[in-house]
């Protein structure tokens, strides 16, 4: 467990990647964009558990058509800074089939976790799956996935907040931190 004196100490020495003023006009714009494409479908909005939180709820409160909305837990990284297994935690309780899905979270990274959520909703049968993220990160790989919707994007970096921890902490700061680089 990292103490709040070690916390403050990582704050104080990260670098400012996008103000909460940037983060939330990104969000905006996505918004609107989401609206324009799914405005008149009824989509099913899925919030990947635990870093599209903050994402998802901002979000959904700048799309003013009907929409339905549930989660899923689905993670490659735990509370450790580079990513592992796939761990499905949870599934949606809504059904997909048939629907427009629109699956929601804090960052592409290197697209595994994306690309096989977006898999499963296929195989389970939805409709059209969309996929909207708050951050993409510029990190040079090939990823097996490319956002629908993308609010802002991110150096290749070890980032939090906006959702994103870092040790588990963080993920409640309305703008985007990179760690100093060594």
């Amino acid at each position: 467990m990292t103490t709040p004196h070690l916390a403050r100490d990582l704050l104080d020495v990260a670098d400012v990647i996008h103000t909460a003023e940037e983060v939330a006009a990104g969000v905006s714009r996505v918004a609107k964009e989401i609206t324009e494409k799914l405005g008149d479908c009824n989509p099913l909005l899925l919030c990947v558990m635990s870093g599209g939180v903050p994402f998802a709820g901002h979000l959904m409160t700048q799309l003013d058509f009907p929409l339905e909305f549930d989660y899923m837990h689905v993670t490659r990284y735990g509370q450790d800074t580079s990513g592992g297994a796939l761990s499905w935690r949870s599934a949606p309780w809504t059904p997909v089939k048939d629907r427009t899905v629109l699956i929601l979270d804090d960052i592409l990274d290197e697209g595994l976790t994306l690309a096989a959520i977006v898999e499963r909703m296929n195989e389970l049968g939805a409709k059209a799956c969309y996929t909207a993220v708050a951050t993409d990160k510029l990190n040079g790989k090939k990823k097996p996935i490319k956002a629908d919707f993308v609010a802002l994007t991110v150096p290749d970096r070890f980032v939090f907040g906006y959702g994103m921890d870092v040790r588990g902490l963080y993920r409640n700061l309305p703008a985007i931190y990179a760690m100093k680089e060594e």
